[in-house]
């Protein structure tokens, strides 16, 4: 355990995501691990706003942090995210897309590709 986290849901995140850049060589999955080490108050935070206006339909979002549901989403796209308040996951699902944690993404995408990092 390299990072100073306390939470062991996200050590455990980290970890699996570490051990996933080692299984396929994805880098991918070791820069999120890298922005999840960082302190909290520098991790990423999206509004849904921010995801319609940078997503294109159907494409695969990234947020190495958090999703919030201000403004609004129309786009059908696959958002993955450590977390997501409630609100916001229902939207993404009300518009046609889906939500995931990372472990989800990295199992049904083990090269990350396709995917857009929002930071």
């Amino acid at each position: 355990m390299s990072s100073n986290k306390t939470n062991p849901e996200l050590v455990a995140t980290i970890d699996s995501l570490k051990a996933k850049t080692r299984e396929t060589e994805a880098a991918i999955w070791r820069d999120i691990a890298l922005r999840l080490e960082k302190p909290r108050k520098n991790w990423a935070e999206a509004n849904l706003s921010k995801i319609e206006r940078y997503a294109n339909e159907g494409e695969t979002i990234v947020v190495p942090g958090k999703v919030l549901a201000a403004g609004r989403i129309d786009k059908k796209v696959t958002v993955a995210a450590y977390s997501f308040s409630e609100a916001a996951a229902k939207a993404i699902v009300a518009a046609g897309g889906k939500t995931l944690t990372f472990e989800e993404l990295a199992k049904s995408n083990p090269k990350g590709t396709g995917v857009r990092i929002m930071r």
